[in-house]
């Protein structure tokens, strides 16, 4: 059985979601500030796709030992961070896909911008200077309470548990940085929810598949 969250909504696709036209090999939009309220799919690969979390049988994901650990820490997401809701997501056997639903922070608010509605569009927020995710390496890190310092928080608490395993004591788990792209619809969330959902069946043709790297 596939890992994942449904979104909190019945879709009805109209469209298929195209990963090449819509393609998420964005390293952060210079100037966006990720802290905003808004929906992000985010993929995390591992280092050199080595397939470390499972496998895929007839187009369902079995997670082993490490797999589980990874599911279990994206569960916990919402846990350390109150202004999180989780969408669609999947633990593939060398990568992640998920979707981050970022709600505006309730007491001690400190994010201006947009508000986000499940039943319509996504509002953006305007584009703001935000200096720390502007770059690949931000000189600080990244901004507290944004997409980066999520990602960040969730592959170090991975790393750590996944280090504490002799096997894998030291040796490196994840590509640096991430891909994302900023959801802007409703429709592009139904489409890209779709998209996670099928991608154990598309497992064969996967592009992060190390079946079909070739040397």
């Amino acid at each position: 059985m596939c890992f994942y969250l449904w979104a909190l909504y019945n879709r009805q696709m109209s469209a298929k979601y195209d990963p090449n036209k819509h393609h998420r090999r964005s390293i952060r939009l210079p100037n966006y500030d990720y802290t905003q309220p808004s929906a992000y799919f985010v993929t995390i690969v591992t280092w050199q796709r080595e397939c470390l979390f499972g496998e895929v049988v007839d187009g369902e994901v079995r997670l082993n030992q490490f797999g589980k650990i990874v599911q279990w820490e994206w569960l916990e997401l919402p846990k350390r961070f109150d202004f999180i809701q989780l969408g669609v997501f999947v633990i593939m056997p060398n990568h992640a896909h998920g979707i981050l639903i970022f709600r505006p922070t309730t007491v001690g608010a400190t994010r201006p911008g947009s508000t986000l509605n499940l039943a319509g569009k996504i509002s953006l927020p305007a584009i703001t200077t935000d200096g720390s995710e502007g770059s690949p390496l931000p000189p600080h890190g990244p901004k507290p309470m944004s997409l980066g310092a999520v990602i960040s928080q969730f592959k170090s608490r991975v790393t750590k548990r996944l280090w504490k395993i002799p096997a894998l004591n030291g040796t490196s788990i994840w590509q640096r940085n991430y891909y994302e792209r900023i959801i802007r619809n409703e429709r592009e969330l139904q489409n890209i929810s779709a998209y996670i959902e099928s991608n154990p069946l598309r497992w064969d043709e996967d592009e992060n598949n190390s079946k079909q790297i070739k040397p």
